[in-house]
């Protein structure tokens, strides 16, 4: 990999990592990894997002030396600590009011499209 690319990948895994922060995540928890780098593979091939559990978990989970089901999970709890601590924010992302917790697959594409629009911090 270039370093014009590697740059571009760390300068993109920043701004989607002060994201999760501004929504009351940190970097104490495993999901907080695995959607950071699950945002970014899906704002570089958004049609991942249709099969989350077949394309998007298991890349995640090789980066991570780690199973789909594991990512899923830590997705999940990261989605819950942004529901407590950021819900606002997040339903201005989604452009929506949110009536319950989104499930780990629409916490992605809600955070995804907030990448692509440059809503992103």
């Amino acid at each position: 990999m270039s370093s014009n690319v590697l740059c571009e990948e760390e300068q993109q895994l920043a701004r989607i990592c002060a994201l999760l922060c501004s929504l009351g995540v940190t970097a104490n928890y495993a999901g907080f990894f695995h959607a950071s780098y699950a945002v970014y593979l899906a704002s570089q091939r958004p049609e991942r997002l249709l099969l989350v559990t077949k394309r998007l978990y298991p890349e995640v989970a090789r980066r991570y030396g780690t199973t789909w089901r594991s990512v899923e999970r830590n997705i999940r709890t990261v989605a819950q600590i942004a529901w407590n601590s950021g819900r606002e924010q997040l339903e201005q992302m989604a452009h929506c009011p949110l009536a319950e917790r989104p499930n780990a697959s629409r916490f992605l594409a809600i955070l995804t499209g907030a990448v692509f629009s440059g809503r992103a911090v």
